[in-house]
């Protein structure tokens, strides 16, 4: 690779880093990681070619552009949280990669196939999850904190908010949303 490859791959990276929170790269060897996946398997779960996964994870693209495949992605590192906990199996993890593969994006505010309590009430974690995409799905993680960074001296509360929900990990939201609950 010549220095002007290499520099082009450096910055798709950093571009990833931004909008994703990490490199594609190492974000999708987790999920083939966590969910007993090769490549091929996992790009067909996403929706993407098997060529298109390998330039988005060398760095030779830098953005997934199409949206249902980001909620795609959204929802399987979901499920590999819920495969480390021990609240899916693997069996049952199958079966939901398989449901995650056949949806086609849409509203991320819809009510179908939302995770609910016994009472039928939101998930705190599916409401984090349903705010990170809607704010995902207009502007990438760097921008939010470029914006949260503005609004941060007259808006303290609203800066605060778009770093955890707009650029940060669903953990960290949910733990934030958890503690400003009481």
């Amino acid at each position: 690779m010549d220095a002007v490859q290499q520099e082009a791959t450096a910055r798709a990276r950093e571009l990833q880093r931004s909008w994703y929170g990490e490199p594609l790269g190492a974000l999708f060897r987790r999920l083939i990681d966590d969910l007993g996946l090769n490549q091929a398997r996992l790009a067909a779960v996403l929706g993407l070619s098997a060529p298109m996964l390998s330039q988005l994870m060398s760095g030779q693209r830098a953005k997934i552009g199409n949206p249902a495949v980001v909620q795609r992605v959204q929802a399987l590192q979901d499920l590999a949280g819920q495969v480390a906990d021990g609240s899916v199996s693997a069996a049952e993890a199958t079966d939901r990669m398989d449901e995650i593969k056949n949806t086609q994006g849409g509203s991320v505010l819809s009510n179908s196939g939302q995770s609910s309590t016994g009472s039928g009430a939101p998930t705190v974690k599916r409401v984090v999850r349903e705010i990170q995409s809607l704010l995902r799905s207009v502007a990438a993680a760097g921008d939010i904190i470029e914006a949260a960074d503005t609004l941060a001296p007259t808006h303290p509360e609203l800066a605060e908010f778009l770093r955890v929900y707009g650029a940060g990990r669903t953990s960290e939201a949910v733990s934030h949303y958890e503690a400003h609950q009481n």
